[in-house]
């Protein structure tokens, strides 16, 4: 009865994850951080082997293989796994997308080395005891220098605005400041956050190098009741593609989206 009820919870938390990917807020961390991938993606992509770690509903992975790619989604919840199967089935990419059990402490077991040439590494080292060994893991599985990990990771400075301007709460505010972790305010619990410096510290740990830095969401959870997130959300995804791209608006985002590579590869874009 226990598991029957803990696969329950995992099924509605699925559930759960797919209708917040449909709300403003969830259409832009994933519509940004997909328009960041894609500018760094190789050419030849037809050939490529992606490993989706922390998989979820498989949203960005389905995206990838509607490209060509192959990718491989990597998640500890069977029922994320199962929503993620209907959705590549009703997108017609089956073909090119393979389910796997399991999570990122399992990868030295589950892949050999230089397996994939893409690796995403999405919101999931917010949640896990060492974040630092598990990108150094996660960096192992890229196929060589020119193969590319994509990082998500909540913000600590965007979490200081959130709960300044969104909540009006400045004694949390100021703890922010200083904080490591936040409430998840979908699931509920903690969430690590990270800083800039922080994050850089973990590539070097990892023998990663950032090709590319983009702030997600900057401004968007704070706009005035009067703009509409929906019939504006174009011109939200815009704004935000621009503030994204510049360093002093990328530093107070709720997300920091690293792309990397490599030590020994590319020199940091210019864009």
């Amino acid at each position: 009865m226990n598991a029957n009820a803990d696969s329950e919870r995992f099924r509605n938390g699925a559930e759960k994850y797919a209708a917040y990917l449909q709300t403003p807020e969830g259409r832009l961390r994933l519509d940004l951080t997909f328009a960041n991938l894609q500018e760094f993606l190789p050419q030849a992509m037809r050939s490529l082997r992606v490993l989706d770690i922390g998989s979820g509903t498989g949203a960005i992975a389905i995206r990838l293989a509607r490209l060509g790619l192959h990718v491989t989604l990597l998640d500890s919840s069977l029922p994320m796994l199962d929503f993620a199967e209907r959705a590549a089935r009703e997108a017609g990419v089956t073909d090119r997308i393979a389910l796997q059990y399991g999570d990122v402490s399992q990868l030295r077991d589950l892949f050999l080395p230089g397996s994939f040439d893409v690796i995403l590494c999405h919101n999931i080292l917010e949640y896990v005891d060492n974040p630092c060994a598990a990108l150094s893991c996660a960096a192992r599985g890229l196929r060589n220098r020119s193969s590319l990990i994509s990082i998500l990771v909540r913000s600590q400075a965007g979490e200081v605005l959130k709960t300044g301007i969104q909540a009006g709460d400045l004694a949390l505010a100021e703890n922010n400041l200083a904080a490591e972790w936040a409430h998840e305010s979908l699931y509920g619990g903690r969430v690590r956050l990270f800083t800039p410096d922080g994050l850089q510290t973990m590539l070097k740990v990892a023998h990663l190098i950032s090709a590319a830095e983009r702030g997600v969401r900057v401004v968007s959870d704070y706009l005035p009741p009067q703009v509409c997130r929906t019939t504006a959300y174009e011109r939200i995804f815009e704004l935000e593609r621009k503030l994204g791209r510049r360093a002093e608006f990328a530093a107070i985002a709720r997300y920091m989206h690293c792309l990397a590579r490599s030590e020994a590869s590319i020199t940091k874009d210019s864009v």
